[in-house]
């Protein structure tokens, strides 16, 4: 663990006066590696007032990881801000990029229970829950499970985990919308492989022996994973799949989670939502989000009395100004 200087108030309230969007970059002052089991070890950080309202962020994908920016959407005055990579990616061991790496103890239940360790590890007992794409759906699955350690949510890119919601996305669904892109994705696929569903292909073949293939596999998944979440289309690779490792990371973990629908099955986190009712939460969604379609968000909120529904016009499902703007703007609200 390491440690650095604290924020004071100074610096706090020039960054309220001049911040337009996020809040100025700011440094970690502890961080440490988790033993969660099975041979598993979770990187996590700690930014911001160590005595402030703890907030944790759960990323995306899965396979995202946290990254720097994640910080930057609460006050670091008022806040104490976790951010921690869960299993498979980011800092975090082993990495699901890794040679021969065994996903059979990655679940979502084993992403559960490590919040919890990274909760108790750090002496928190109540906290804010935020998180974007699959990781609203993980708060939600959280919540649901500990509603006594969630003080508030805000959740943006809003996914309850449902097979319908990964088949609109990873089975065709949206390819109405973008079918060149999906003919591209299904076309890659090997004759031996297309009697699969597409998912199970590309999850077989990202574990091929043949590491060209592999490459192949990554990147082909991965030009679908940059293509939907703004409007227009990305014609090309995503700026962050440029690095081979997190490709392939990222895309074995999120073809594992989906083949097995994160194991919520009967769509198992939007029939429970009922248990979060008096749990305040701000839901933010793009209008065009194409990953995570509006009428999710709006189903999720007609069924959480406690939710308020947010929608940003002319934003897609990337964290772009528009749904960044309105998640600071929403932890601000909630941390007064």
């Amino acid at each position: 663990m390491c440690q650095s200087a604290a924020v004071d108030s100074g610096e706090a309230d020039r960054a309220r006066a001049t911040r337009r969007g996020l809040y100025p970059n700011l440094e970690p002052h502890a961080r440490g590696v988790l033993d969660v089991g099975d041979g598993h070890h979770v990187s996590w950080e700690s930014s911001g007032n160590r005595d402030g309202h703890p907030a944790v962020v759960l990323h995306g994908g899965p396979g995202s990881g946290c990254r720097p920016w994640h910080r930057r959407l609460f006050d670091p005055a008022g806040y104490r801000i976790v951010t921690f990579d869960q299993r498979g990616c980011g800092l975090s061991t082993p990495h699901a990029a890794d040679p021969g790496v065994d996903l059979s103890t990655n679940t979502t239940g084993h992403l559960l229970a490590d919040l919890e360790r990274v909760r108790t590890h750090l002496g928190v007992d109540r906290w804010l829950v935020t998180g974007g794409s699959w990781g609203s759906a993980l708060a939600l699955a959280y919540a649901e499970r500990h509603a006594d350690r969630v003080r508030a949510m805000v959740l943006w890119g809003v996914t309850a985990a449902r097979r319908s919601e990964f088949d609109w996305l990873f089975r065709g669904g949206a390819g109405a919308f973008f079918p060149e892109q999906w003919e591209r994705l299904t076309n890659a696929i090997p004759n031996d492989k297309r009697h699969l569903d597409v998912v199970d292909a590309y999850a077989e073949l990202l574990f091929d022996p043949d590491p060209e293939v592999v490459r192949r596999s990554a990147e082909g998944w991965c030009r679908w994973e940059s293509a939907t979440p703004s409007w227009p289309p990305t014609t090309g690779l995503d700026e962050r799949f440029e690095d081979p490792r997190f490709a392939l990371g990222l895309a074995r973990l999120v073809t594992h989670y989906v083949r097995h629908d994160a194991w919520l099955p009967n769509d198992d986190v939007f029939r429970r939502l009922e248990v979060l009712a008096g749990i305040p939460a701000l839901l933010i969604q793009g209008r065009f989000d194409f990953q995570s379609p509006l009428g999710s968000a709006w189903a999720i909120h007609r069924r959480w009395p406690s939710s308020e529904l947010i929608v940003v016009d002319e934003a897609g499902h990337a964290a772009t100004t528009g749904i960044t703007d309105q998640i600071v703007e929403a932890t601000d609200r909630l941390g007064r």
